[in-house]
């Protein structure tokens, strides 16, 4: 399948993503509170962008099945998971998205005014899916997540549900990719790999606690 190819295409990325301090900190829960206090922060403006980019692929949706699931996708970025991030962060008035987070943001409103479908569809899988399998992969190692510092986010990220919902995203993508020619396909491929090096920005900028230069 398309999906799969794309997968392959970006172990380099998720072997980084992986090995990156803040991930091994989410996980074994040593990372520290003002760390992951940043990066809930940051998720959260991003958020705004990624919930505007998932309503823009339900207009752009044929199948009502599709708007369905994009129309309902965008809401619970807004409602659910800002539930997770209110519990741990109360200081969103104030803040302002790091460079990282506003390229990311950008990027996905590019994708989403190109016009194209699969285009779109392609450039919010990596948010489904990275997260969805760095969350089963931290479940597998996190032991007891009442006690862990983290394990209501992890909880999140490897709930049955969030995985049946990658999957869903993953059928949109190759559905379309079978109906487009090679040059959309590659286009779409493009938009896939560089979500997922924004991926691995994001939890970089946040070990990191990026600020503006200037």
């Amino acid at each position: 399948m398309f999906t799969d190819e794309l997968w392959e295409e970006i172990a380099p990325i998720k072997k980084a993503i992986d090995q990156g301090q803040f991930v091994r900190g989410l996980g074994d829960g040593s990372l520290s509170q003002d760390k992951f206090n940043y990066y809930m922060v940051q998720d959260a403006l991003y958020l705004a962008a990624y919930a505007k980019a998932l309503a823009g692929l339900a207009t752009f949706a044929h199948d009502p099945d599709d708007l369905v699931f994009w129309a309902e996708a965008s809401a619970n970025s807004i409602k659910v998971e800002r539930e997770l991030h209110a519990s741990h962060v109360d200081v969103m008035a104030a803040a302002t998205p790091s460079p990282t987070c506003r390229a990311y943001s950008d990027f996905l409103a590019a994708q989403l005014a190109s016009g194209e479908y699969g285009i779109a569809a392609a450039a919010v899988l990596p948010c489904f899916w990275i997260y969805q399998v760095v969350g089963t992969e931290l479940l597998d190692t996190a032991g007891d997540l009442e006690k862990h510092p983290y394990g209501d986010w992890i909880g999140m990220y490897a709930n049955p549900v969030f995985a049946e919902e990658t999957k869903i995203v993953r059928g949109i993508v190759d559905r379309v990719a079978e109906g487009v020619v090679e040059l959309q396909r590659q286009r779409m491929r493009d938009a896939f790999v560089q979500a997922s090096r924004y991926e691995w920005m994001f939890w970089d900028a946040a070990w990191r606690m990026e600020t503006w230069p200037i």
